[in-house]
């Protein structure tokens, strides 16, 4: 019998294609792998609230959301990280000054400093979730967040980098990056549920795709980079599959003897 391991996807670029869709081989692998009693751990920028569906879809409770930031073990609130809101609060100034908004989350919504801005709109709506940002610039008072979104070109995020030194910024879109706590990644919240599980770091897996995965798959034991990763992603990873339309996690896992 196959010894008991556990695998780490991301959700965007991973197990989902560009269209947010979930091919029928990779759900198949899926279940294949918890038949043989392997533990599935989705691992994600999204927060909670946007991949409900695919959480049942799938039948997974346990999961790494927010980059690092929301740590969920079977159901339960297992570990959260959230960010400085005094220095969240000088970044909304900021960014409102630039005519750069930015949308605070937290574990069950998130609030926008801005009523509308066309960049929300294009980025939100690459996800295609049925939720969208509601206007509340105060909805950072009094309650914990564990990451907000910052809506800028490429490159205008570094006078942020540069001026924030609790935070990390990693750029999701060409026009938004995910604002972190400082040093928050995927992989400190995957340390979370390795404690948990006590499977040996020899049986660790992960799949990726994005600039987020970067720490992640160069640090998990067994790495795989989708073949729609980005470049800097397959190189840090211990191999690299077909793209994700074309069935990757499928391939990937028979290539690693998982299936």
């Amino acid at each position: 019998m196959m010894k008991r391991s556990v695998i780490f996807f991301d959700i965007d670029g991973t197990l989902l294609t560009n269209d947010k869709e979930l091919p029928p081989l990779t759900k198949e692998a899926i279940f294949k792998l918890k038949k043989q009693g392997h533990e599935i751990v989705i691992t994600t920028g999204r927060a909670p609230f946007m991949f409900d569906d695919l959480r049942k879809e799938l039948n997974i409770n346990t999961f790494v959301s927010y980059n690092g930031q929301y740590v969920v073990f079977e159901g339960e609130v297992l570990y959260t990280n959230p960010l400085n809101i005094p220095s969240l609060e000088k970044l909304s100034e900021i960014g409102l000054y630039n005519n750069h908004p930015v949308v605070f989350m937290d574990h069950v919504d998130m609030k926008a400093n801005i009523p509308e801005h066309d960049y929300i709109k294009e980025s939100i709506n690459t996800l295609k979730i049925d939720r969208f940002p509601t206007y509340d610039p105060q909805y950072y008072k009094g309650r914990e967040l564990y990451q907000t979104l910052l809506f800028c070109l490429e490159g205008e995020e570094k006078q942020y980098e540069q001026e924030f030194q609790d935070f990390d910024f990693v750029r999701w879109h060409p026009l938004s990056v995910d604002v972190l706590p400082k040093r928050g990644s995927k992989y400190k919240g995957i340390e979370k549920i390795a404690k948990e599980l006590r499977i040996p770091y020899e049986r660790h897996y992960a799949f990726g795709d994005g600039l987020n995965d970067l720490e992640m798959l160069s640090t998990v034991k067994n790495s795989v980079a989708m073949g729609n990763a980005v470049e800097k992603v397959k190189k840090v990873a211990k191999h690299v599959t077909k793209r994700v339309e074309e069935n990757g996690i499928f391939h990937g896992l028979k290539m690693l003897g998982l299936l």
